[in-house]
């Protein structure tokens, strides 16, 4: 691809199963394939304590965290509910 001066936005999916380690991770250059992406992985480990999944944009300025499974402060982001139990 010829680099026209845009800057190039990267998503990418991170699941950590277990705290410091390794991440499962899945890369889209579409953001709204990446965020039903991060859906279906909370649909799929979500229910598991130690998982981790975060949503992340990266461009050539940095990464930045746009959602993360469980939310930081220990309850789901509003709009993942957490399932019925």
């Amino acid at each position: 691809m010829a680099d026209n001066g845009d800057p190039v936005t990267q998503y990418c999916v991170k699941v950590q199963f277990e705290a410091g380690g390794p991440a499962v991770t899945g890369w889209w250059s579409v953001e709204a394939t990446a965020r039903r992406c991060y859906r279906d992985w909370i649909g799929v480990y979500g229910s598991d304590p130690a998982v981790v999944i975060r949503l992340v944009e990266e461009t050539a300025g940095g990464q930045r965290v746009l959602e993360t499974w469980p939310a930081r402060d220990g309850e789901p982001a509003p709009e993942h509910p957490a399932p019925a139990t």
